[in-house]
Parts: structure tokens; sequence; C-alpha cells
């Protein structure tokens, strides 16, 4: 199966297509005429802005200062739709991030689902293995990413005040509540 590289993209986002408790999130990656589109998990969005953020304020320290603080400096927020027409390349099983410290990059690298999954960022895939998308993006790329995807990460239905579950239109039966049903706002 292929590697999507990108070194770095144009655009590197989450999005997400569909309805609040019906979503579909992605990543989505793109340099010139070429977008690869990846399907993932709410869980796993926000999982990646998390672990994105705590990696770069861990080698922040390290010398690499205000390049990696908090600022974004130099990248716009893009809080532009995905890229049409959507065609999702595959489903995300594994994510891995990296730091190169000689690029001064972020790698962030998304696995195709698989019962055999592959040696984090390997150059080489077999041919009957698991797809990836790779991207090596900036810090401040980087940030920005994460801002945004926790913004889409909370688009969604808001949680039950009760118990955390989200919350319905019409509200939801509340295992907190012995089976009674609470409302929405």
């Amino acid at each position: 199966m292929p590697i999507y590289s990108y070194d770095p993209p144009e655009r590197f986002v989450a999005g997400t297509v569909g309805q609040p408790g019906e979503r579909t999130f992605y990543l989505q990656a793109r340099l010139g005429s070429r977008t690869t589109s990846v399907a993932l998990e709410k869980g796993q969005v926000n999982q990646l802005a998390l672990k994105l953020d705590e990696l770069l304020d861990e080698v922040a320290p390290a010398g690499l200062g205000s390049a990696v603080g908090r600022a974004t400096s130099g990248v716009p927020a893009d809080d532009g739709p995905l890229e049409l027409p959507l065609t999702e390349d595959f489903r995300v099983g594994a994510i891995t991030l990296a730091w190169d410290h000689d690029g001064e990059r972020v790698i962030i690298e998304a696995q195709e689902e698989s019962d055999e999954p592959l040696e984090p960022l390997a150059d080489e895939v077999p041919e009957d293995g698991p797809a990836v998308l790779r991207v090596r993006i900036s810090p401040e790329a980087a940030r920005a990413f994460s801002r945004r995807a926790i913004q889409v990460v909370r688009q969604g239905r808001p949680p039950c005040p009760l118990c955390g579950l989200p919350l319905e239109p019409a509200g939801h039966v509340c295992p907190r509540q012995n089976g009674h049903r609470v409302g929405h706002g």
C-alpha cells in the first residue's frame, strides 16, 4: 500500500462531514492538486490534538523556545471546510507522533487499520501492508492544527451534565438518573 507523504503540506487539517451525532471525522493533507483524506474517530482527533500540544511543550525547553511556544505566528487560522470532492483514502487505525530534531519539524503518521501494523515511521511499506499518511509540519503549523482539531471536536453534541454522554437534541436516557430522560440545555 502507498505512503501518502507531505513534507510539508500546503494544508493539513482535521474536519468533519455530517451533523453532530452523525459526523465522520477526517484528517486531510493537500499539496498542489494532490489531496489525501483519511477517516478516523472523534477520540483519535481529540487525542492527536492533545498529544501534539504535549509534544510541543516538551521540546520547547530544549532550546527551541519561541519557535515551539504556544504561538502560531505566521500560520493563519484555517477555518475553511475540507477540500471537495472528499474521497476517503483509508480509515486510520494507529497514529504516531515524532519530533525531527534536525529539521525542527513535527512528524505525524496515520496508519490504515490493519491486523499487522507497521513499524512507526518506516521508510518502506510492504506491498500488502497498510497505507500510511505521513506529514511533516512546523511547530507553528502543529499548534494551529491542534487548535482547529480541538474546536472541531467541541462543535459536536454537548455532554450531559450528569454522566458526560452526548446529549441528543431531545435529551437522552441518563444512566445517572436510573433511566430517566435528561433534557438538552
